[in-house]
């Protein structure tokens, strides 16, 4: 039996959506601004650029030409990536768990005439979205609220098609070696906590209960061989990586170290797509084209 000051259990991807949701009503961080009229005028006429991570644009090179491709952008709402990639002449569809951010895409949707399917979900979960329909997925920095970031790379390798490419953004895991607040605080980096870390699990009980007192999101380290090694695990061929790092007021990690990384990986032009788990636990494939 459960003692009696045992905390009871919280809904993780509720707890998301309703931060999220919070965090783009009040326009709480930069990632929630939708962009202006000029910015997709500029994209129409081919000056465009997107962001993975903070800071560094994502090279042209990585999309190849994305006009006329169908274009998942995945946990990547916010009015964004999503319109930009849309006035450049893709058919987007935008995959958040967030109803705030997927109104912000389809308002500048609206605003501009843009193509956007806007589908409110769990990115560990694409089951709305058919096999092979997508050419390019675009992943920003978002997988450290998903509690287990494999079945993510497992549903980003179904729903490209052969030779389509996954572009993601994730958070370096030593990140959280340290608790922030007191870093800022003191202005030193003590390491603190164990790898794999996550909030609710947060060996700290003073930490563990802010945290939860909080209404924030519930984030999740997730080690290089998930990130990294997950992608190769689902069947993707790595192509392309580079660091990004954030800024001094954020964390002063930033002094020391990147704090962010970007993927590009391909699925192989003759790749054996992933099925879903039937009930009988028996895994089935087919061969895509």
């Amino acid at each position: 039996m459960a003692s009696s000051d045992e905390q009871p259990p919280i809904d993780i991807l509720e707890r998301s959506r309703a931060d999220w949701n919070h965090e783009s009503r009040t326009n709480a961080n930069r990632w929630c601004i939708p962009v202006d009229h000029a910015t997709i005028e500029r994209a129409r006429a081919g000056d465009w650029s997107v962001v993975l991570t903070p800071t560094i644009p994502v090279p042209r090179t990585w999309f190849g030409e994305v006009r006329g491709r169908d274009v998942l952008c995945l946990a990547s709402g916010g009015g964004q990536q999503t319109p930009v990639l849309a006035a450049a002449g893709a058919r987007v569809t935008s995959f958040d768990l967030s109803d705030e951010q997927l109104a912000k895409d389809q308002l500048v949707a609206e605003r501009e005439g843009l193509p956007v399917t806007c589908l409110r979900g769990n990115m560990a979960d694409l089951s709305p979205l058919r096999d092979a329909s997508f050419d390019l997925i675009f992943h920003p920095v978002s997988n450290v609220f998903a509690e287990d970031v494999r079945p993510v790379w497992a549903e980003c390798f179904r729903v490209l098609r052969p030779g389509g490419a996954l572009l993601a953004g994730f958070t370096n895991p030593m990140l959280y070696l340290f608790d922030h607040d007191e870093a800022n605080a003191t202005g030193q980096l003590l390491v603190k906590y164990p790898l794999p870390y996550s909030d609710p699990t947060n060996p700290d009980p003073a930490a563990r209960e802010r945290w939860r007192q909080s209404g924030m999101a519930a984030e999740f380290s997730h080690s290089l061989d998930a990130q990294i090694g997950g992608q190769l695990a689902a069947g993707f061929v790595l192509t392309g990586f580079y660091e990004d790092r954030w800024s001094d007021e954020h964390s002063p990690l930033n002094r020391f170290a990147p704090m962010f990384l970007a993927t590009r990986a391909v699925k192989p032009a003759f790749a054996a797509t992933k099925q879903h788990l039937p009930k009988d636990g028996i895994q089935k494939t087919r061969v895509g084209f």
